[in-house]
Parts: structure tokens; sequence; C-alpha cells
């Protein structure tokens, strides 16, 4: 399955179509025409594919629209011994990822309307994943003044964020969501009370105390949820709270959705994948933001995601170089990467019995599409043709040490998983094919 280039009509057959947005689970086919869609369904093809077509057979894996990313730290400009768009871009097809939303964490921070250009110029000329920048809430990151929200969503900002920062400031973050509520912007929320959080290197409990690792509670994001909830009820502005991970938390929000307040979440694999324990020896890798918590809060999560009060699943993908992670876990980093896991450790949802196979797309298609208001994440007739193929039923070992991403630094590192990429298409170009 070679790349190509070639602008034409390419006929994706024997395939099964998922397309979570429509509910389409059917064996059938793909017409792309150059860069779009052209036609879908279970009918297409049936008196066999006309000739001078490419035709490309599926063999019965599922074809599916490439997958949204909502929450990924790139590290460029500014860090590039840890990440590139080019190198992110690679491990995003890899791993099926077609768009990605980076985090505006970056030197210089993504806070004026010449770096969220640059960033988008620069994806557009490597051209692999498809890169959308958040833009920071507050200027420098550094929550004390409003950036100019209204010129970078003009510019090409998806919605506005403090990044792997929270907004402590309850005033600025009253601001940020009226101003959201005026512009139809979005606000996203790194739930942490700061203060509670402070030191912390893992989840308080048990096992921090018998590690003699300061903790964080999980408190911390139910008292910022509960904060931003009342906010939101003042100003009637779209919020958005990124990687839940505790059962308090989830149900502040539960009851917030049951209230019809304007609010999503997402949270990230390790967290319905993965608990306190995978600290063990104090293991870096698995150092996250927010920490791992208790195997209830990860139930929790898991009971989020089946009721549909967790909206959508992000990587949160986190490259940190070996000298921020090979060192005592309080000096450690925080972060783990996740493109090219997204998908499989998604698919354990599947494989556990806990969602049916589109039910568990959606999660990392076009329900963060949808939130972000994307034109992705859809098999349909005029959408840019951004397609995985994948075998959901193909196993392998995760080994880090083979990423494309710069950093290797996953908490799924050694983990047996289900659900292999074999191809990924980029309007309309493949642009990554499985060997072997």
């Amino acid at each position: 399955m070679a790349a190509r280039d070639s602008k034409g009509l390419v006929a994706y057959v024997n395939a099964r179509l998922v397309d979570p947005a429509s509910g389409l689970d059917a064996k059938g086919a793909l017409l792309i025409n150059g860069e779009t869609i052209a036609d879908v369904g279970p009918g297409l093809f049936q008196g066999g594919v006309p000739s001078g077509m490419e035709v490309v057979d599926c063999h019965g894996l599922c074809l599916a629209p490439g997958l949204v990313d909502m929450r990924v730290q790139l590290r460029e400009p500014g860090e590039e011994h840890k990440e590139t768009l080019k190198s992110a871009g690679e491990a995003a097809v890899a791993g099926g990822v077609t768009s990605m939303v980076c985090l505006p964490n970056t030197t210089p921070v993504i806070d004026d309307v010449a770096t969220v250009e640059f960033v988008a110029r620069r994806a557009r000329k490597i051209g692999l994943a498809k890169v959308y920048p958040y833009a920071a809430t507050s200027k420098q990151l550094e929550g004390k003044e409003l950036s100019e929200m209204g010129m970078l969503a003009e510019a090409g900002a998806l919605a506005f964020t403090d990044g792997v920062k929270a907004i402590r400031n309850a005033q600025l973050m009253r601001r940020a969501l009226s101003y959201a509520a005026t512009f139809g912007l979005l606000i996203v929320q790194h739930p942490e009370e700061p203060s509670l959080a402070e030191g912390g290197m893992m989840a308080e409990g048990e096992i921090a105390t018998r590690m003699g690792l300061s903790g964080i509670p999980a408190a911390a994001e139910a008292i910022m949820l509960e904060r931003d909830m009342r906010l939101v009820a003042i100003t009637g502005g779209r919020y958005h709270a990124a990687h839940v991970s505790t059962a308090e938390g989830i149900q502040v929000i539960r009851k917030a959705k049951a209230k019809g307040l304007p609010v999503t979440c997402d949270t990230a694999p390790p967290y319905f994948a993965l608990n306190e324990l995978a600290v063990g020896d104090y293991r870096t890798f698995a150092k996250l933001s927010p920490p791992l918590r208790s195997e209830t809060d990860r139930q929790a999560v898991v009971a989020g995601l089946k009721d549909g009060t967790i909206d959508a699943v992000a990587s949160d993908h986190a490259p940190q170089d070996q000298d921020s992670k090979r060192v005592p876990f309080a000096a450690a980093e925080f972060g783990g990467v996740g493109l090219e896991t997204l998908l499989a450790i998604t698919l354990e949802l599947t494989h556990n019995g806990h969602l049916g196979l589109p039910e568990a797309l959606r999660l990392i298609t076009s329900a963060p599409a949808g939130i972000l208001g994307l034109a992705a994440g859809r098999l349909k007739v005029g959408a840019s043709a951004d397609l995985v193929l994948f075998d959901p039923a193909r196993g392998w070992k995760v080994e880090a040490k083979k990423f494309r991403s710069k950093s290797k630094n996953s908490p799924f590192d050694d983990r047996p998983v289900q659900g292999m990429v074999m191809r990924t298409v980029v309007d309309g170009r493949t642009v990554y094919t499985h060997d072997g």
C-alpha cells in the first residue's frame, strides 16, 4: 500500500464503513475524488468498480473518519527537542489522527495573531495531520489579563484555554465566559484548584502516603468545577472541562448538564484505562496531570463515558524528553505521549464491553469535532477525505521506543492492546500505511 500523490478517483471497497455521526455501520464502499468524499454507502460499486479508478481493497476492515484529537501539546515553537510539528504529525497519522488541536503553552505563547498563523502555516507545509490552535485565554498564560479573544478567533483560534494551567482568578474566568457568551466562543479549563494541587506528585491517598509522595486531592477537581459551573450559570458562556478524572468532578458536570448549562467535557485514555497503581515503583512515565486516580475514580470515568456525561476522549499528548523523565519521581515533569495509542486504548471500551464500536469511535471523531465546530470526523459526501482504515481485532504491544513521536514517555509502555491502524488518509492523500 504505497503512498500516492496523484489527484483522482480512488475507490475503497470491501470495507466495514463506520460513521458515528450518521449511525452508519455496514459493509460498503467509499469513493474519493481528489481531496473530498464523492460517494459513500453500502450499495456503492455493487455492480463492480468502473475501469480507470484506483482501487483499495479494505479486506473487511473498518473504514472510519480520521480521528480528531482535541488536546495535544506540540512543543513547537520553543521546545523542539521534545516534539515538533513534523514529529507530532508523523505520530498522529500513525495513530489514525487526521486533525489535532494544540495547546497554547509554547514559546512564544499562542496569544497573538502571528503565532496562530505560524502554527497553521507550518502544519500545512508539512502536509500530515491538520493542526488547529487553541489560543491563550490570558496574555502570556499569566492569568491576569484577557487576551485579544476576538482577533484571535478571527485568525483561526478554535477556542481559548490557559493550557495546563487552571484559570484560577474567578473574575478573569467570569470575564472570559461573558466574552465567550457574546461572541459564541468556547472556554476550555484545566479543572484543578491550584493551591490544593500545588506541590502534589500523584493522587492523594494511601498509596501516595506509603510511597512518601505529596498528594493531589480529588477534591481539587470538583472544587474548581463547582466554582466554574456557577460562573457559567451567571454568564451563559460555553465551557469545556478538559481531562476530567474523578467521580466527584464528573458528578458536578452531570448536575450542570441536567440544569441545561452549556457545558461539555472530555477525558483521556489514562483515566479510564489506568489507575494510581500504574505509578508502581516510582514510574515517572505514569506521572500525569491530572494524576492517575483511584480505581473508584477510574470506574466513574467509564460510567461517565457510558452515560454520555463525558462527551469526548482526547489523547492529552504531552511529550517530555529523557532529561525531564529519567529523574527522581518528585523532580520529573508531568505528562505522557498519547497520539499513537489513542485509538487502541479507546477501543478497550469496546473490547471490554462498555461501548459499541461506533459509540467508542464517536468519542474521538464527530464528538470533539462538534464541540469545536470543526468540519471533520464524518464520512459525508463533500467532506474532506480524512480517513482511517484499521483492524479493530489485531493485537500488538505498545513499545514506546518505536514511537514516531520524538518523546517516548508513554504510561502504556509494554501494554498489550488491540486495534491497529493500517492506513491513514488526509485530503485524499495516503499519508501512512502499516508495513507488515
